[in-house]
């Protein structure tokens, strides 16, 4: 059975009439005749009683025709989105992000996505620092990420998106709570709350490098694999967090946030793999170029 006939079938069903039938098809009255008969034939049953004056379904051709409709239906919406999918505008986008990124960025390219690429369905990985991601990427278990450089990984190209202060997330009670900003030489006898020193976090590095600057080196009381963990034991008083500004996106009770004025700021950058020919990473990176999402001159 092809395609085809179930085409002409439908055709003449829906005309009642094969001369009518042919020319919607294109096609000569004899030929569509012989494929019906053929089609009748395989099936073992009429389709259409027949007279000099009308062409009518039977009771089984009545039936055949509302499953033809629906393969029909099912066959053309097959294509359209295969189609949909060649063109970028349609398919599922993998994303990765780094913790501190769930609460502005996330948002805002959700956002983008759904108004530019409203067939686009986002499956997101929160929580993964580089290191992860760039696994992520080249194994191709992730189409794009959101990660803070540097980029160690081969075949990954990145471009900045932001370039983000440090905050100190404190408890609300801290002796700190009630200044305008705080100097790193501040925190030298705090307890941080850092990620795992073996997690490959750059915002550790960050946030090392800032108090190497005051003369200290910040003592780790607690080590965590996520931010919201780390703003969880902030709130719980058990010591301070140096964190991206973008927390202050999503406000957590019992925790304030400070400037953190001499520290070195981060960066967040969007990657993806390098030769990578899929059409909705195009139609993606289109978007976020026309939406001016990519921060130029930020080395």
């Amino acid at each position: 059975m092809e395609l085809r006939h179930l085409r002409y079938f439908m055709a003449v069903a829906e005309t009642r009439h094969f001369g009518r039938a042919a020319e919607q098809l294109r096609i000569a009255q004899p030929p569509l005749s012989q494929a019906i008969r053929r089609l009748e034939a395989e099936l073992g049953v009429e389709l259409f009683a027949r007279t000099t004056r009308q062409v009518a379904l039977t009771g089984a051709g009545e039936v055949f025709r509302r499953d033809v409709e629906r393969i029909l239906k099912a066959v053309d919406e097959s294509v359209a989105r295969v189609a949909r999918f060649a063109s970028g505008v349609e398919g599922v986008l993998r994303i990765g992000l780094t913790g501190s990124a769930s609460y502005r960025q996330l948002p805002a390219l959700a956002r983008l996505v759904k108004r530019e690429m409203p067939q686009v369905m986002l499956e997101v990985h929160t929580e993964m620092l580089t290191p992860a991601q760039e696994a992520g990427l080249i194994e191709r278990r992730l189409d794009v990420g959101v990660l803070r450089p540097p980029v160690r990984q081969e075949g990954v190209i990145h471009r900045p998106i932001a370039d983000e202060p440090l905050v100190v997330a404190m408890p609300e009670q801290h002796r700190l709570a009630r200044t305008d900003s705080v100097r790193a030489e501040d925190l030298r006898h705090e307890d941080f709350i850092m990620y795992g020193a073996t997690l490959g976090s750059v915002l550790n590095d960050a946030v090392v490098r800032t108090c190497l600057g005051a003369g200290y080196y910040p003592h780790c009381a607690y080590e965590i694999t996520e931010t919201s963990a780390a703003l969880a034991l902030v709130a719980a008083g058990l010591g301070i967090a140096v964190l991206p500004e973008s927390i202050r996106s999503a406000p957590r009770e019992g925790v304030v946030c400070k400037n953190l004025v001499d520290a070195q700021s981060v960066r967040l950058d969007l990657a993806w793999r390098e030769n990578d020919d899929s059409p909705l990473l195009r139609s993606l990176l289109q978007v976020l170029e026309q939406n001016d999402v990519f921060l130029e001159g930020v080395v």
